[in-house]
């Protein structure tokens, strides 16, 4: 017992601890962004970008603040804007899928690296996918004259003004309830391989395994990226890489699938509360990933896996 007490102990701090070193530095970066008003300074030189994606400049804004901090963070700027700025559902479509492709950089980027992964690959698969998609998913809703109807309404979102204090206190029972969670995971995923779930679901899912060229040692991890974040999915894929012999290109693999669709529950779910169409947020995104997943397999087996992995 006290074996196996150990084991897990040692699995919860080898993920637990990539999380607490990543984003205690990471918060107090985006408080000061925060605090010296630097967000929207930034977000303007994203302007033009915009513009291809029929989408007012203002929501430049909106991006680059869900890229530095998180979703939440880009919604509540959204939701202080949009009422100068209205959007129908196709350009609440596209601002979403753009968000959902690319977000929390600061954090989830660093943390493929801890995994292996160099930082240009991610980022290129992260924001240029997401921009392509967005570029595609835009014009063919105007090409079609899809969801051209009135103005989404966005209810204004207000926040307390947290003093320093109360703002350190939040972030020590965030990072309480992030160690709670991944030694959740890490139960849930030890019982499920003792009792053969795990086997089971490699089964079922072998066809798109071998599809997409990801090892079946990494899949469990990948579902549970996919679900819950790339965060979680890659702090247990770096656990786990630390206690069996996993390949960097099956690692790589998986990261860049968590890459481009990740938390695909709630995040999705959260898109669509705000009036994006299910069609963008989540299936054609996924035929997308399929497309640019098959698209990277073909390179990562082309040339050497040094480009991509440490």
């Amino acid at each position: 017992m006290k074996q196996y007490i150990k084991k897990i102990l040692k699995k919860w701090w080898a993920a637990s601890s990539v999380f607490f070193k990543i984003m205690i530095p990471v918060s107090i970066l985006i408080k000061i962004l925060q605090e010296t008003n630097a967000m929207p300074l930034i977000g303007r030189l994203f302007e033009p970008l915009m513009y291809p994606l029929g989408l007012p400049g203002e929501m430049s804004i909106v991006w680059v603040t869900a890229m530095i901090s998180n979703i939440y963070g880009g919604i509540l700027v959204l939701s202080s804007i949009i009422a100068d700025n209205p959007l129908n559902i196709a350009q609440i479509t596209t601002l979403s899928t753009l968000i959902l492709f690319a977000h929390t950089f600061l954090i989830e980027i660093p943390i493929c690296q801890k995994a292996g992964a160099k930082f240009l690959p991610i980022f290129l698969i992260r924001f240029f996918g997401g921009y392509i998609f967005a570029i595609i998913l835009s014009f063919s809703y105007s090409l079609f004259g899809v969801y051209q109807g009135d103005p989404v309404i966005l209810p204004i979102i207000t926040t307390e003004d947290l003093s320093l204090g109360n703002w350190a206190l939040a972030e020590i029972q965030k990072y309480i309830t992030i160690g709670a969670i991944v030694l959740l995971l890490i139960l849930t995923l030890d019982f499920l391989e003792r009792i053969r779930v795990i086997e089971l679901i490699n089964r079922l899912l072998s066809p798109v395994i071998k599809f997409l060229g990801i090892s079946p040692k990494v899949m469990p991890l990948t579902i549970i990226g996919m679900t819950l974040g790339l965060a979680y999915g890659g702090g247990l894929i770096i656990a786990e890489s630390k206690e069996n012999d996993i390949s960097k290109k099956d690692i790589f693999l998986s990261l860049a699938l968590l890459s481009l669709f990740h938390s695909i529950i709630e995040d999705s779910l959260l898109m669509i509360g705000l009036g994006a169409s299910w069609t963008g947020v989540f299936l054609f995104r996924f035929i997308f990933t399929i497309i640019v997943m098959l698209l990277i397999v073909r390179l990562v087996n082309k040339v050497s896996i040094k480009y991509f992995m440490k």
